[in-house]
């Protein structure tokens, strides 16, 4: 795993294999933690349904998300960089990180509004198109020339994705003669999964930039962060929520299910800050194994070719992108 780690990124040598054997190990820790916590994301809110439908805001989810970010992010910085409290910081450190955390925003919302001129399906199948515009974003913004060989491999990496969305896993108790959801997508549709995609690089690039162009602990960084996206995703919440009280629905799956985001957003600010958003990508891209692998297990679905074909393009992907030459 310690492959992941990019040769040219920004503090790399906090994560160097010279460090000693312990910190490879522990990073390779938090990798397999980071996928395992993405593909049993979709399982748990499935897990958390009643009567087919999600019975607990999902703003509420947000907002309470962010704010274990913020809580988390306050005791790392009491236990490991506590020195930082007592230090005078302008604001021009934390003020870039208000336009990450509005743009992380306007895609949380824009996933909800997209599904209007879209089947699910549909999106799943495009939204796939976020890893070119991440790479691309990323060659450009922090100036890594990605190679032939590299960009062979982010397309095989997409090319995975949209095989396991489209119909990695199949329904075995679904009846002969049920109808299926039909596909469609308007114009309006795919113009807002192109600024989705666009938005979804854009805010994950930026965020890497922050990171590792201030010298600033990482704990620190989170917490101006995660301060503004508990301001901003409350102000959305307060904007769209009903009169339902802002726990309504809430259970120990969904407790399960703000802790395990709130650590993964740690975990990626730690990758982002050490490695780069293309170990982001191929993190997510591997979390469908355990997704299937959790469907499987616990809803009786059932692996298809699609699936094994996606298993087999993100193993290729990792080794083109990854193999030295």
């Amino acid at each position: 795993m310690g492959i992941i780690i990019e040769n040219g990124s920004a503090d790399g040598s906090a994560l160097n294999p010279a460090t000693g054997g312990l910190r490879r190990v522990l990073w390779a820790l938090m990798l397999v933690l980071s996928v395992a916590i993405y593909g049993s994301h979709a399982p748990l809110l499935t897990l958390c349904k009643v009567d087919g439908k999600i019975p607990f805001s999902a703003s509420s989810v947000v907002v309470l998300t962010e704010l274990t970010k913020l809580a988390l992010s306050f005791v790392s910085l009491l236990l490991w960089d506590r020195r930082q409290l007592g230090v005078s910081l302008s604001w021009h450190c934390a003020v870039p990180f208000a336009l990450s955390a509005l743009l992380y925003a306007a895609n949380n919302n824009l996933v909800v509004h997209m599904q209007l001129f879209m089947d699910p399906s549909t999106y799943q199948v495009l939204s796939n198109l976020k890893i070119g515009s991440t790479a691309l974003l990323y060659s450009m913004f922090l100036h890594q020339r990605l190679t032939l060989r590299k960009w062979l491999a982010l397309f095989l990496l997409t090319a995975a994705g949209v095989s396991y969305t489209y119909g990695g896993l199949q329904d075995v108790q679904r009846s002969p003669g049920s109808s299926e959801m039909q596909l469609h997508v308007t114009l309006v549709g795919l113009l807002l999964i192109s600024v989705y995609c666009l938005i979804s690089g854009l805010s994950a690039v930026y965020t890497e930039v922050i990171l590792k162009t201030q010298d600033l602990p990482l704990a620190l960084q989170n917490l101006f962060l995660y301060f503004f996206g508990v301001l901003l995703n409350l102000i959305v919440h307060l904007l769209s929520s009903s009169e339902a009280g802002f726990l309504d629905g809430f259970s120990l799956g969904v407790l399960v299910i703000v802790f395990s985001q709130a650590l993964n957003g740690l975990i990626m600010s730690v990758v982002m800050k050490h490695s780069s958003n293309i170990t982001r990508l191929f993190i997510i891209s591997c979390s469908v194994l355990v997704n299937a692998l959790l469907s499987v297990l616990l809803f009786r679905l059932q692996l298809t070719a699609f699936f094994f074909l996606a298993v087999l393009l993100i193993g290729l992907a990792v080794h083109l992108y990854y193999s030295v030459r």
